[in-house]
């Protein structure tokens, strides 16, 4: 719902998955000579992630906060097949299950700030990436929640500009009246059939997952 009001650079909205980049947007925006609200996503989970870390190098010297965060693997640009953006704590479920499978192939791209959204970086990154087959958005939230409808066109539109026009293939949970299940053990299986589908895993990787 934040993303249905941004226009005209009235907002700004983040989900930030490090503590460096927490730290970085809150000095931001306390120290930019213009004020404008900033939405920011905090999940419980990230708190004690083994993931979710950063070096002291990340909050000083010419660090700064960065509007889309690469890769923790060190895949070579040229090899990647299947880009996977996405925004908050599932890029970690999608690290570790990535890894998992051994894919070397799959790169996953965290979008920290949905709005203003980068793309221009975006682009940059997106254009690296010579023999980049698809280009995937994922999602924990259900099919009409989530930042899918916001960043479907602006993805299409930031590989257009780098050069490689496609589509984005969308990764989630099925359109819900409701944001969650209300049963744990459903929300989990759902939770793996997401980011087996993002990857590219298929059905029968999901199952193998959850047994």
């Amino acid at each position: 719902r934040y993303l249905q009001l941004c226009a005209e650079d009235n907002l700004q909205v983040a989900n930030c998955t490090t503590p460096a980049n927490y730290f970085h947007i809150l000095r931001r925006q306390l120290l930019r000579d213009f004020r404008k609200p900033l939405i920011m996503m905090t999940p419980k989970s990230l708190l004690r992630h083994k993931l979710a870390v950063s070096s002291a190098a990340d909050f000083t010297g010419e660090s700064h906060f960065r509007r889309i965060v690469s890769d923790m693997k060190d895949i070579a640009d040229d090899k990647v097949r299947r880009l996977v953006l996405c925004s908050g704590k599932v890029a970690y479920d999608l690290m570790e299950a990535r890894d998992k499978a051994g894919l070397d192939d799959v790169s996953i791209v965290r979008l920290e700030q949905l709005y203003p959204f980068p793309g221009d970086p975006l682009a940059t990154r997106i254009a690296r990436m010579s023999n980049l087959a698809e280009i995937v958005w994922c999602q924990e939230e259900p099919h009409n929640n989530g930042a899918w409808f916001f960043v479907d066109r602006l993805i299409e539109q930031a590989a257009a500009d780098a050069g490689k026009p496609m589509r984005p293939i969308y990764a989630g949970r099925d359109a819900s009246a409701s944001p969650a299940t209300g049963y744990a053990r459903r929300h989990e299986q759902q939770q793996k059939a997401l980011v087996a589908d993002a990857l590219g895993l298929g059905a029968d990787s999901a199952a193998d997952s959850q047994s």
